[in-house]
């Protein structure tokens, strides 16, 4: 059956619901439900946090009695199997509800058409589909690991006006101001990872992590205790990395790959991943990232790495940070990508632009057409 205004309206507010899970659900979906009874919304909730009640149960705790034969709009299939938490399919059977409107089936091959169908076994009627686009927009990452065993990939740079990432000496700080580097730490709590370069890491002595005293929005100190900063992951491909620069020195965990790797204690913190030097490299990267169930991951790189990852076909959206400025021929490009024909030239699609004071955020899809 067709869905109507009201179908559409609670849905669009569970998706709303589901962005909040973008800190702590990781590396579980991003998902919200809403328990509609005779028009009155009494349940709402969303998974707040890995390890604890998905969206359903929450939803299902506020409702409680209500629940019973109602309408549960959920941006993700219930599951139906028992994870760290119980099944929220049977969960929903227990307590009566009538119809579930679904934005989508659930990737995970755990799930995939299980939920539903225990549902509908349940005499339960079940409709899917609606706001579908919106609903896989807010999971990227989990339904690439979960349908193509690699993270979601987004490129972030930072470029002038005439797209100039550095000056010819590898000076880069700052291009951007002060609201756009604010913004940057928004886009990296949302990562499992953050691959960088040993130029990056040698011009710029960044730390890389996710530091809220500079976030552009409140966060709870609760919150904050329980996130999971981002695993830093450094290309260095024969470990020629300083270890007294910070990047090292925070504590949070790092992956330090390479070809080679010297034989010497490290801190805890520091693992080391050693990959066959081969043209696919980086793609076997992005495998152990997915099976080491990381979602999204972000390049901050130069123009070499970063137009390595480009050139692989291995970037699914570029985040590009503009500055008012000119930095002249002399400087270094916004990927290191040698084309000699317009037939060769990178087509993007434009999905989001704003302006963060002085500066423009653009995000980019890369075509495959």
């Amino acid at each position: 059956m067709p869905f109507d205004t009201d179908d559409c309206q609670h849905m669009a507010r569970a998706l709303r619901l589901a962005e909040r899970g973008y800190l702590l659900a990781r590396p579980n979906p991003r998902v919200g439900c809403i328990i509609v009874n005779q028009g009155k919304v009494v349940g709402e909730g969303y998974h707040q946090r890995f390890g604890e009640g998905h969206a359903e149960v929450n939803a299902l705790a506020e409702a409680g009695e209500q629940a019973k034969g109602a309408t549960c709009y959920v941006t993700l299939e219930p599951c139906a199997h028992q994870g760290k938490t119980g099944a929220c399919a049977k969960a929903l059977i227990q307590a009566g509800v009538k119809r579930v409107v679904a934005a989508m089936r659930d990737p995970n091959p755990k799930v995939d058409g299980g939920g539903f169908a225990l549902l509908q076994q349940a005499g339960i009627q079940v409709e899917s589909g609606l706001m579908e686009a919106d609903a896989r927009a807010i999971n990227p990452g989990f339904i690439s690991r979960m349908t193509q065993q690699r993270p979601y990939v987004r490129c972030k740079l930072a470029m002038s006006l005439d797209g100039r990432t550095a000056m010819a000496s590898g000076e880069s700080l700052w291009i951007t101001g002060a609201a756009a580097r604010s913004d940057v730490q928004k886009l990296r709590a949302r990562h499992d990872g953050i691959i960088t370069g040993l130029g990056t890491l040698t011009h710029d002595n960044p730390s890389l992590n996710v530091r809220f005293e500079q976030y552009p929005e409140e966060v709870s100190d609760s919150t904050q205790q329980a996130f999971r900063q981002p695993v830093r992951i450094l290309a260095d491909r024969d470990a020629k990395a300083d270890l007294s620069q910070q990047f090292f020195a925070i504590r949070s965990p790092i992956w330090w790959v390479g070809h080679n790797h010297y034989d010497a204690e490290l801190p805890e913190h520091i693992e080391r991943r050693v990959f066959s030097q081969q043209e696919n490299w980086l793609q076997d990267l992005l495998t152990e990232c997915a099976r080491h169930e990381m979602n999204e991951v972000l390049i901050e790189a130069g123009a070499e790495l970063a137009g390595a990852f480009v050139q692989q076909g291995l970037v699914d959206e570029l985040v590009v940070y503009m500055a008012p400025k000119l930095m002249g021929s002399d400087a270094r490009p916004l990927v290191h990508w040698p084309l000699e024909t317009m037939s060769q030239a990178q087509t993007l699609v434009l999905t989001d632009m704003r302006q963060l004071g002085s500066d423009m955020r653009l995000t980019y899809r890369l075509s495959t057409d």
